[in-house]
């Protein structure tokens, strides 16, 4: 298994664990405020960790699946797929005491990058 690190996110406010020489795509390009994006510096993958605002009519599992097709809709992607979507424990995150529920979705977008075609 590739050796990982922890990377901050968003000023510190929270970290992910990512592969060791991740490029943080920020130090390449401007990238909006409220999104992190991180490339692996050998495969074609990327990791965008983006903040989204709530939306009041949709809740839980059905929430995550619509942010995830509403990012792929906006970015233009050819396919979306969403593999799995499961609930986090409350007392296991650092934001526990602001959030009524949090959410993880696990799944891929086929976009292209830069001026390539998708």
């Amino acid at each position: 298994m590739e050796p990982t690190q922890d990377y901050p996110l968003f000023g510190g406010a929270f970290s992910a664990t990512l592969p060791v020489g991740a490029i943080d795509v920020s130090d390449l390009r401007p990238i909006p405020d409220n999104q992190e994006v991180f490339c692996h510096r050998v495969t074609d993958q990327s990791l965008i960790v983006e903040l989204l605002e709530l939306q009041a009519h949709v809740r839980g599992e059905a929430a995550a699946r619509y942010h995830f097709e509403d990012v792929g809709g906006v970015q233009g992607a050819r396919a979306v797929h969403v593999e799995a979507v499961q609930p986090l424990l409350l007392e296991n995150l650092a934001l526990r005491g602001c959030c009524e529920e949090a959410w993880f979705l696990s799944g891929k977008q086929q976009v292209a990058k830069g001026n390539q075609q998708p």
